[in-house]
């Protein structure tokens, strides 16, 4: 192997697409991002330009490859990680899109998943699929679409129109259409996968009306899908890892032994854990996802969401006006010792696991004549630390397995603030590591082992680096009380949209 060779991922985010050449350390050598246009038809409904996201994402590799002053005779192989969820349906033909992608946040389809739940659909799709019912997966964009744009039924069912989530979108154009395939960590928030026989489930293809002969061949997360035509990248490099974005957070995080987890902390909060070879069904409304299949073995995860993460910090800043960046946030944080009794439930949306309420609204309490923005600031702070503590207990008593230690990346995991609170709450550590680019390293880790460019998880694991480290300040029993208050918190703002 040419020990001058570089991995190049490609992310391709919610608000942008980004490409990042990484290096067999795993340090990123050079990054492009470019951000395109959102799209907000209706209220609820949120859509994206296909051929926007696919130029925008060709644009960021091209210029990736550049800065870095490589070659295509540089680049072993291509990983690509995606948001996960979103919808595109294209003609076979022609590769031109019938409709705008469907974006994750989109919620046209709710009156049909009330439909469905009246109908008693939930149990057989949390079986088999791991997921709530919720428009938030894929299954009920693409039969809406199929509902509503005439005639495309039974193309479909000819095989004429072909649906993938943005993995599939890309392969498919940089292969010049002679790729039409996905990864088992997409198909698995689908409603469409059965994560337990790994493979598209004719039972729920039965109850969503989809044709079988439109959906993509599942591969595993590491594994050659196909080779670029020429194009907007040079002719013939192997596309060889994808996963959707917060498995592959999980893989650059290194966490491949069963009980490790990480947490993004970005606009809202992702918590996954590895719980190895069985899918374990959440009792907290978790969900149940597939981390990877790498060989002949799948690894499964736990995930916990939570709505409003670093949000609350762009609440205080562009809402209220308090605050200038998030910055300010931390420095006014720690200016107090505490938030002086008071709580912030930033249940703007509603709540996540483990709560599930969309009907839950945003609480502050405890608020006094002495509160001040300083208190606000470190309560907000605090709002994210609670929630996802939330999700690490749900975790732990669904799998029985101890957190050791929390990996965490994303914008807020900045906050050394957070992340002292974090560790107090969870009386664990909490890790940040060298490279915070985990999603995208996450698939440049896995396209560079299916082509032996690095030699197995072991060489991977030890990539791994740590940048800080907090370990609990206070004791279980000092925050014992705080946690009591900030559950009395919560139950004040469930059920409040009436």
């Amino acid at each position: 192997m040419d020990r001058r060779q570089y991995i190049l991922a490609l992310d391709q985010g919610t608000t942008s697409s980004r490409a990042i050449v990484f290096d067999r350390s795993g340090k990123a050598v050079s990054t492009v991002q470019k951000e395109f246009k959102q799209h907000y038809p209706q209220p609820g409904w949120v859509e994206h330009d296909p051929e926007e996201i696919w130029e925008s994402q060709c644009m960021a590799a091209a210029r990736a490859i550049e800065a870095a002053g490589l070659g295509a005779q540089d680049i072993a192989a291509i990983g690509i990680t995606n948001q996960r969820e979103t919808v595109v349906v294209w003609d076979k033909a022609t590769g031109k899109p019938i409709h705008p992608a469907i974006v994750w946040q989109d919620r046209r389809t709710a009156d049909l998943c009330g439909r469905l739940k009246e109908e008693g659909c939930s149990k057989v799709i949390r079986k088999k699929t791991g997921l709530l019912l919720d428009p938030y997966f894929s299954g009920t964009k693409i039969h809406w679409i199929l509902e509503n744009i005439g005639g495309i039924r039974e193309r479909a069912e000819r095989g004429e129109v072909l649906f993938g989530t943005i993995d599939s979108w890309l392969i498919w154009k940089l292969t010049g259409g002679k790729a039409h395939v996905t990864d088992v960590s997409n198909a698995s928030r689908t409603l469409l996968f059965n994560i337990h026989s790994l493979e598209w489930d004719r039972e729920l293809l039965g109850l969503l009306y989809i044709p079988e002969a439109m959906l993509p061949i599942v591969k595993s997360s590491s594994e050659i899908f196909g080779y670029t035509e020429e194009g907007p990248l040079p002719h013939g490099i192997p596309i060889a890892g994808v996963a959707g974005d917060q498995q592959a957070a999980l893989f650059g995080q290194a966490c491949f032994k069963k009980g490790m987890a990480k947490n993004t902390y970005g606009t809202g909060c992702f918590l996954l854990m590895n719980t190895g070879a069985l899918p374990i069904q959440s009792q907290h409304k978790l969900l149940t996802t597939i981390a990877w299949r790498i060989g002949n073995r799948t690894e499964y995860a736990l995930e916990g969401s939570v709505f409003i993460g670093g949000a609350v910090i762009q609440w205080l800043r562009d809402e209220l006006q308090i605050i200038s960046s998030a910055q300010e946030c931390n420095e006014l944080a720690t200016t107090v010792k505490d938030s002086n009794g008071l709580f912030l439930v930033p249940a703007f949306t509603g709540l996540g696991a483990p709560h599930w309420d969309p009907q839950a609204r945003g609480t502050a309490i405890g608020i006094t004549r002495g509160t001040n923005r300083a208190h606000l600031c470190r309560a907000a702070l605090e709002s994210i630390g609670f929630q996802v503590a939330d999700l690490v207990r749900a975790q732990m008593e669904d799998s029985g397995l101890p957190l050791a230690q929390l990996r965490v990346d994303g914008g807020a995991s900045r906050s050394d603030p957070l992340l002292q609170f974090q560790a107090d709450l969870l009386q664990s550590e909490v890790v940040r590591p060298k490279c915070v680019e985990t999603t995208a390293l996450g698939a440049a880790y896995l396209a560079g082992l299916a082509v032996g460019y690095w030699g197995d998880m072991g060489e991977i694991y030890n990539n791994w680096a740590e940048a800080d480290h907090f370990q609990p300040n206070r004791s279980a029993e000092e925050i014992q009380p705080l946690l009591d208050s900030w559950n009395d918190a919560v139950s004040r703002s469930l059920g409040w949209k009436h």
